[in-house]
């Protein structure tokens, strides 16, 4: 193990027993619902999507009942959610897929997730990770790329990238997870602008924004 790797080790076991109860802040009962939720989640808040998808799921809860309505139906069941328009058509084109091609069932693999229509790496890594329990990868979303580059895990800026050297940093097994508390400490001390990071012990240990 490299220098690199047992700080990150520490880091981890820091994180893990500041926020134990990190998880998918995504409010959901099943795959379909995840995947949803998380093509819905992308450029709005938790939040917001956490607020709109149980009418949306109520009326529409599988892949056959969306697919046989139009984007349009679903449009006001979102409209509270940034871009809702081209999100309605992304979740209604993946669950006619899901419907058609995989018996109605979400794909639990990644190369099948990434045909859906609004799903990127970002996206099949929560639904394997949190609906499947399968660690293919580190979900890099700003709080987790912010994060990263200041505890020195990545010099990187592309999400694909940091992605890669999270994954060399970090066994297998913690990958979902390490996002989740790097989410949650993100959320609550090491924020955009700095905020709580010259008095939160982690961030006074780690992280380059504290002075």
């Amino acid at each position: 193990m490299t220098k690199k790797q047992e700080r990150a080790t520490a880091l981890y076991a820091a994180l893990l027993d500041a926020y134990p109860d990190a998880h998918c802040a995504l409010t959901y009962n099943n795959p379909f619902e995840l995947l949803v939720a998380t093509i819905l989640s992308a450029q709005a808040t938790d939040v917001g999507v956490n607020k709109a998808t149980p009418a949306l799921f109520e009326k529409y809860p599988t892949p056959a009942s969306m697919k046989v309505v139009t984007p349009e139906e679903l449009e006001p069941l979102i409209s509270t959610i940034g871009l809702f328009r081209n999100k309605a058509k992304s979740i209604h084109a993946s669950a006619t897929m899901i419907q058609d091609d995989f018996s109605g069932v979400v794909p639990d693999n990644m190369p099948d997730l990434l045909k859906l229509r609004g799903v990127a790496r970002k996206t099949a890594n929560v639904v394997l990770g949190n609906a499947f329990g399968k660690n293919e990868g580190v979900v890099v979303d700003t709080h987790v790329g912010r994060l990263a580059g200041r505890f020195g895990l990545t010099k990187e800026t592309k999400p694909e990238k940091i992605e890669k050297d999270l994954m060399k940093l970090f066994p297998q097994e913690d990958w979902t997870m390490l996002s989740h508390l790097l989410v949650r400490h993100g959320r609550e001390a090491c924020k955009k602008r700095g905020a709580l990071c010259n008095t939160n012990e982690i961030c006074k240990l780690y992280c380059s924004n504290a002075k």
